[in-house]
Formats: structure tokens, C-alpha cells, sequence
């Protein structure tokens, strides 16, 4: 189980911000060019009336003065991110630092928000952490540095929700780029950490609760969590999800599908603190919120089962072995049902089961259920796949242990064949088939 389910990405190159940037020097274009070069072809649908209505509306925004482009470019965010239209969501916040520097200059603590909002947008909306720590970093002097001359209560309020959301960002790109885990997760930790007391900070200052803040206090509790199981720090780790739960339950109800997801998290924790009685409860409510929220046959029912079947092996108890059985058939049966038996879900969740019964003494009831899955084996991973050798190689050495030679010798010569095409002949791997190969044959 993963402490957090976000992928991380390979992406480095911000060509979004290139391109958009580059977009900002057409405010020196006069407005007349911008709308000539700009117009769309008139596609056969629309009137000219259209047309007309159309370029006005160009020609009045581009004579707009920048604060008024910049309020249309906020809402359109807003608008953007409701509608799910991540992409153009974080075109529209480029373009917001774009006119915010336009109006206050870089320097200026609004210019440097403008970029807060941006890296929390590459975080959150598009999933590239490298350049939302990128954006962060660059906006992080300008806001301490005005924290310390601020004006007005607004005024600091606003830069403390800033300050809030860039160490939330930064904490959460370093979790998620993890390349030196010692060093990221510490530094993940650190900046998490320094949210959290602006956070506070802030709801001191807003005596009527902190409105309009992307970050909630939820969100930071979650990644406090995450980041303090990532430096080992279970206790902490646990605090800080039972409070999250807590924060969830009290604003939705004990029924709310957000559980599910924190009922697994937790439940890792306690499985690391061999906790595994308390893991199994947690993961039957959040199996019990899956049924009632999605149905029994659903891909998110199908992997509360495969975690629920999983604690219950991990606690090693002989009473546990029929639990094992029944989710494991279960998460098996609705991912077949729902993603298909091809699905890289179903087939991993199919090979775990096997290597509890394997380990459990039940090779036979292993051996039918890969041999049924070759056929969508290869279809998801292709004939000569890691993946492939290792099925073929399991299958030999059940076949060897009932007594079919012949068989195993089969089986393990095709495992030998694919292991020499993706590891080579020198590879551990494809040394200990020949070995085993060897042995047979005599």
C-alpha cells in the first residue's frame, strides 16, 4: 500500500509558462493586429453577426486596462477549475503573474501570490511537482520579506494564506519527487511544518474562520501525515490521521466516501506498528463505505477487498486464512467484472493471491488460476515480458513439486528463453532457471 496515490511525474520542462509568457508580449501589439491575427476562421455554423459580436468582445479585452484583465483572468480560473479544465486552468494563473507583474512589479508580495497560486496550481491541478517547487521557491523571498512590513490586517491575512499554500506546495513536491529520500522527506517534513504554524497564524488573525483558502486544514493534516510516515515517525504519523478522520467525520459524517482513502493510509501505518487487528477494523470500514458508496462490484470495492485480504495474511493468524480466501476471490471477481480480466489491477491482485496459496501449501488452486491468466498476461504484457518469465517459473516449480517433469521442463525452458531476451544469459535470474533446468534434465 502507498502512503500516497499521486504518480510521479517525469516531466522538467515548463513549456506551458514558455508559451504563455511569450503570449504577454502581444500587449505591445496594437489591438486592431492582435484581433486580425487572432480571429478564428469563420467556420460555416456561424453568422456574421456572430463574428462580429465575437471580435468586439476580442477588441474590448485587449483595450481592457491589466487590473481588469487580471479580475477576469481570477474568476475564469475559478470558473476553469470548476469545470475540471485543469490545463487551461493553469494557463489562465500564468497569466495572471503575467499581469501581476505588469501591474505591481516583480517584487511586489501580490506579484509574488500570483505565483503562489501558480505552484499550487502545477501541484494540484496538473501533477508536476518539479515545477511547482520551481514557482514556489521564486515567490517564497518576496512573501517573507513582506510579511515583516505589512500595512493592514488584510494585507496580512492575504500574505499569510500565501505563505500557508507555498509551504504546503513545497512540502508536498518534495514528498512526491522524493529522488534522496532522506533529504526530500526531511525537507517535505520541515516545510509542512512551516505551514502549519501559519496556518495557525492566520486563524488567529481571522477570529470568523479562514475563508477562501485553496489549502484546508484537512488537506495539511493528510500531508503532515503522510510526510511524518515517510521519516518513520509512526506515532506522529498516526496523530496526525486520526485527526484527519476526526476533521472528516465531524464535517461529513461517518459514511463519507473521503474515509475510504484515509482508512488506508491509517491502516498502513498500523500494519507498520504491527497493529495488525486494529489495520483489518480499518480497512473493513473503509470496505464497508465502498459497498454502500459504490456498489459491490466496483474498482474501488475491488481494492478495499485486495488491501482487506492482504492485512488479514499479514497478520499470519491460522483463523484468518478463510477471510484471506473470500477477499481476495471477491476483489478478483469485481475487477474482472468491472476493468476487465486483461487489467494490470486484476492480473497483480491475482498474482498476490497465488503467492498466499503457494505459501499456504494450495499449489494446485495457484497453478489453475495463473494458467488462466496467461492468455490476458500476454495480452497486457506482451509475450516476452519480466512478467511472463516470472508466471512460466512459478508454474515449472509447482509443476517440478507435484512430479510433472516433463511439464516443468516446458514451462521452465520458455521462462529461460524470455529471461535471456530481457536479462541476458548472465543474469541471476536466467543462471538460477539454467540451474534448476539442468537439474531436471538428469
Amino acid at each position: 500500500m502507498q502512503a500516497s496515490p499521486i504518480c510521479i511525474p517525469t516531466v522538467t520542462n515548463d513549456t506551458d509558462w514558455d508559451f504563455c509568457f511569450h503570449l504577454s508580449q502581444q500587449n505591445k501589439i496594437p489591438a486592431h493586429s492582435q484581433t486580425d491575427e487572432l480571429s478564428p476562421t469563420c467556420e460555416s455554423g456561424e453568422s456574421e453577426e456572430e463574428m462580429a459580436v465575437q471580435k468586439k468582445e476580442r477588441t474590448i479585452d485587449y483595450m481592457s486596462p491589466p487590473k481588469e484583465k487580471l479580475a477576469q483572468s481570477q474568476k475564469k480560473v475559478v470558473q476553469l477549475i470548476k469545470e475540471k479544465m485543469n490545463t487551461q486552468a493553469n494557463k489562465e494563473l500564468i497569466r495572471c503573474v503575467i499581469l501581476s507583474r505588469i501591474i505591481f512589479g516583480e517584487e511586489h508580495w501580490k506579484c509574488a501570490q500570483a505565483l503562489t497560486n501558480l505552484a499550487y496550481g502545477y501541484l494540484a491541478l496538473r501533477g508536476l511537482p518539479a515545477q511547482a517547487k520551481k514557482h514556489a521557491e521564486s515567490a517564497k523571498n518576496t512573501l517573507l520579506t513582506w510579511k515583516g512590513n505589512t500595512a493592514s490586517d488584510k494585507e496580512k491575512k492575504e500574505i499569510l494564506g500565501a505563505l500557508v499554500m507555498l509551504y504546503y506546495t513545497l512540502g508536498v513536491a518534495w514528498l512526491l519527487q522524493n529522488q534522496y529520500p532522506f533529504l526530500s522527506d526531511g525537507e517535505a517534513y520541515f516545510n509542512l511544518q512551516k505551514a502549519d504554524r501559519n496556518m495557525k497564524e492566520l486563524k488567529e488573525l481571522s477570529k470568523e474562520g479562514v475563508c477562501g483558502l485553496q489549502v484546508s486544514e484537512k488537506d495539511l493534516t493528510i500531508a503532515l501525515g503522510r510526510a511524518s510516515l515517510s521519516i518513520h515517525r509512526l506515532n506522529l504519523a498516526l496523530a496526525y490521521f486520526e485527526k484527519a478522520i476526526g476533521n472528516v467525520i465531524a464535517a461529513k459524517g461517518s459514511d463519507t466516501s473521503d474515509l475510504v482513502s484515509l482508512y488506508e493510509e491509517i491502516a498502513q501505518i498500523e500494519q507498520l506498528r504491527r497493529n495488525h487487528e486494529q489495520a483489518i477494523q480499518y480497512l473493513k470500514q473503509a470496505y464497508s463505505i465502498c459497498v454502500s458508496s459504490f456498489s459491490e462490484v466496483s474498482p474501488q470495492t475491488a481494492e478495499a477487498s485486495a488491501l482487506l485480504a492482504k492485512a488479514y495474511a499479514m497478520s499470519g493468524e491460522p483463523q484468518h486464512r478463510d477471510a484471506v480466501e473470500t477477499y481476495f476471490i471477491k476483489s478478483i471477481s469485481a475487477y474482472q467484472a468491472t476493468l476487465g480480466s486483461e487489467d494490470y489491477e486484476t492480473l497483480t491482485t491475482i498474482e498476490e493471491f497465488c503467492r498466499w496459496l503457494i505459501k499456504n501449501g494450495k499449489k494446485q488452486e495457484a497453478y489453475r488460476l495463473l494458467k488462466a491468466s496467461l492468455k490476458y498476461q500476454v495480452i497486457s504484457y506482451g509475450d516476452c515480458s519480466k512478467k511472463m518469465a516470472e508466471t512460466f517459473y512459478n508454474m515449472g516449480k509447482m509443476c517440478f513439486a507435484k512430479g510433472e517433469l516433463r511439464k516443468a521442463i516446458q514451462l521452465l525452458r520458455k521462462c529461460l528463453m524470455i529471461q535471456i531476451l530481457v536479462y541476458g544469459s548472465e543474469h541471476s535470474k536466467s543462471r538460477e532457471t539454467k540451474s534448476l533446468l539442468t537439474l531436471l534434465q538428469r
